[in-house]
């Protein structure tokens, strides 16, 4: 159907589930809306406040390409969807020389030089040597769900505290403030929440950064003095052009690697868990043949798209699918779109633990690839091979319950009652 024969209002309201946190709660209007726009509209321009406004970018192709070409789009100054007072007071911060700056706020050629201080933690030697350790956690967290059973809230009890645990342990946290971890990253990537977030107001909002930063100066503080084996020493002693990070820089590589590295994982593993529980087949199958337990898991990343968007800021005039894109001017890069278009995926819709190829965008691409995607794979290859064969029985024991987010967000409760040997 030719663009100009489409409902204009119908258009419009479907691309408004891009600023509208609640639509990520609701999947049903959120996957409608999207299959829409990627059939009549696969890049609209999206003006709804409180946020500037911006192109969506719903279809497969183009976020590769977009991706793909990261002298042409930047991830400067925008990297993610913020509203228009949190974009000025971070943009403020970051000319003081005060902001979170993490890898995902970079561009080349610094963006490379800073991801390679941490690059080595997370190349296969390293994680072989780190999937003993894995798999002893996967173990004691499957463990402790049956002993909590017949029923628990499986995000809560389980799904958080096993990559919580694997990606602190990395960095040499003390377990005692692994507690405070969880909360900090709920409360930064839960803001549209109301459950999650610290408050209301912008400066209630920006208190959880500063409490992160005010934890992790500490860190780095100690890290110099008295240096460690661990991740969190190879960030506060990384050099840049034979130059120390900035303790804010140093600050927000914490930052992304606390926090993305293990609530991505727990809404992969816990959304992942209710497919198979809302798919009995594949359930069964994966029971069967648990060699499917790899391609299981891509389709378990595929399925959740735990990070729902990231921002590119055109360098120059352009255009996506004919659609003028000025510079200055930004898009929304819809991985959950991206991730249920039709011309990439047959059934994307069907949940289908053999899928392959499967190339999902769920890690991002290019040069801002996913730094922990090896990591995220091994933890959830280990706890579902633990889980699965000592799995008797399993269903829902209540409704389950998303995040409102427009950035990174999955399941908040999965109410479960089980029989687990």
């Amino acid at each position: 159907m030719p663009t100009s024969s489409v409902d204009t209002s119908m258009t419009d309201d479907a691309a408004n589930v891009f600023a509208d946190a609640k639509a990520y709660a609701d999947e049903p209007r959120l996957h409608a809306a999207m299959a829409h726009l990627r059939a009549h509209n696969p890049v609209p321009r999206v003006d709804h406040g409180p946020y500037r406004p911006f192109f969506a970018i719903t279809k497969h192709a183009d976020i590769m390409d977009i991706e793909r070409d990261n002298n042409l789009w930047l991830s400067e100054p925008r990297p993610v969807l913020t509203t228009a007072a949190a974009d000025d007071v971070a943009r403020a911060q970051l000319e003081s020389g005060a902001g979170l700056r993490t890898l995902i706020h970079m561009d080349d050629p610094h963006h490379r030089k800073v991801r390679a201080i941490g690059a080595d933690w997370f190349r296969p030697k390293a994680l072989r040597d780190l999937q003993t350790r894995v798999d002893e956690l996967a173990k004691r967290y499957v463990d402790k769900m049956r002993d909590i059973g017949p029923e628990c809230d499986f995000v809560e009890e389980i799904a958080v505290g096993f990559p919580l645990y694997v990606i602190l342990s990395l960095l040499g946290l003390p377990e005692e403030d692994f507690p405070r971890m969880h909360q900090l990253t709920q409360e930064l990537f839960g803001a549209d929440d109301v459950e999650y977030r610290r408050g209301a107001t912008l400066e209630e909002r920006m208190a959880t950064l500063l409490d992160f930063f005010a934890y992790f100066n500490e860190l780095t503080a100690s890290r110099r003095a008295h240096p460690t084996d661990d991740l969190a020493s190879a960030i506060a002693n990384g050099l840049i052009d034979g130059e120390p990070l900035s303790d804010v820089d140093t600050a927000s590589y914490y930052v992304i690697v606390a926090s993305a590295g293990h609530d991505t994982t727990k809404d992969a593993i816990s959304g992942g868990l209710r497919a198979l529980i809302e798919n009995p087949g594949e359930l069964e199958r994966l029971r069967r043949e648990p060699e499917l337990v790899g391609t299981a898991v891509e389709e378990m990343i595929r399925w959740t798209t735990p990070v729902k968007e990231f921002m590119r800021t055109a360098a120059e005039d352009t255009s996506v699918r004919g659609v003028p894109i000025a510079k200055g001017e930004s898009v929304y890069l819809a991985y959950t779109s991206g991730n249920r278009d039709e011309e990439v995926f047959d059934d994307p819709f069907t949940f289908d633990i053999g899928r392959f190829p499967n190339k999902h965008l769920s890690f991002g691409y290019g040069v801002h690839f996913c730094l922990g995607a090896a990591l995220a794979r091994m933890e959830m290859r280990s706890f579902f091979a633990e889980l699965i064969p000592r799995l008797d029985s399993i269903e829902l024991a209540g409704t389950p319950e998303l995040a409102a987010t427009v950035f990174v967000g999955g399941l908040k409760h999965l109410p479960i009652r089980y029989s687990l040997r």
